[in-house]
């Protein structure tokens, strides 16, 4: 596992290329939203020491053709990784995207001294959410489900999809996991559900709000609802894997 942020303060020349072959790092993103993957690998990389503390990060456009993104999603992901205080960027003559590895906020400094076994546990958690979160969204989709569930459904979709608010979202996020979990009728898959959210709860803590991701993710919650409100078990359950995917590619770039 890697060491905590706070633990490398050893600076390195500005501009210092990285002795590491970045083809081996940083890989064309594939997938249905870049965003996220590209905040995954460039995060990732700068936990690795592929891009010290105090080196500079390439020129978005050389950026953008290793990954295979546009410019557009490219700064959108280095701006989480600002949020996030892994970079800082800086204009002008000289100016360019810095590695800092200062994490801004009470929470981030938090999760970035978190122990390496609980690391680890949170890192099980989003394999293990992989696998029970699609199949709840199939065993929901394939029952036949009676108004008020289906009601129950919308309505914690509704919820999801309004909140404006950070600790509301997540709440509500929550709940309408939650409530597909409950219209799997399986109650060991509930209390697998159940156990997933309340890690995920604790990683996104440890996160900034990124305003593309819960985009996404509205996206993604609606395609999952509308799936198992047509009794589409397949579509469900790839539309939720899709969804895990996503949220565990920016998960594992900025606490991993």
């Amino acid at each position: 596992m890697t060491a905590p942020l706070e633990q490398d303060d050893t600076a390195v020349p500005v501009g210092m290329a990285p002795a590491l072959d970045l083809g081996a790092v940083l890989r064309p993103v594939r997938g249905h939203h870049a965003f996220e993957a590209c905040v995954e690998q460039l995060a990732t990389a700068i936990r690795l020491g592929v891009y010290p503390l105090g080196t500079t990060l390439p020129p978005e456009r050389e950026l953008a053709v290793r990954l295979h993104v546009s410019r557009a999603t490219l700064r959108e992901a280095i701006a989480a990784l600002r949020q996030a205080g892994l970079v800082e960027t800086r204009r002008g003559r000289g100016g360019g995207t810095f590695v800092t590895l200062k994490p801004r906020t009470p929470s981030a400094r938090a999760a970035a001294r978190i122990p390496d076994d609980r690391r680890q546990e949170w890192l099980d958690a989003l394999d293990f959410r992989r696998i029970v979160e699609p199949g709840a969204a199939e065993l929901a989709a394939d029952r036949r489900l009676d108004d008020d569930q289906r009601a129950h459904l919308e309505h914690a979709l509704h919820e999801v999809t309004g909140a404006a608010r950070p600790a509301p979202h997540r709440q509500a996020d929550s709940r309408f996991h939650l409530t597909i979990a409950a219209l799997s009728g399986s109650p060991r898959t509930i209390e697998a559900v159940t156990s997933v959210q309340a890690t995920l709860h604790e990683m996104l803590l440890a996160i900034p709000v990124l305003p593309t991701n819960i985009a996404h993710s509205d996206r993604q919650h609606a395609a999952v609802v509308r799936a198992i409100l047509t009794g589409r078990p397949d579509r469900a359950r790839r539309a939720m894997q899709e969804h895990c995917d996503d949220t565990a590619a920016l998960l594992r770039g900025l606490v991993g």
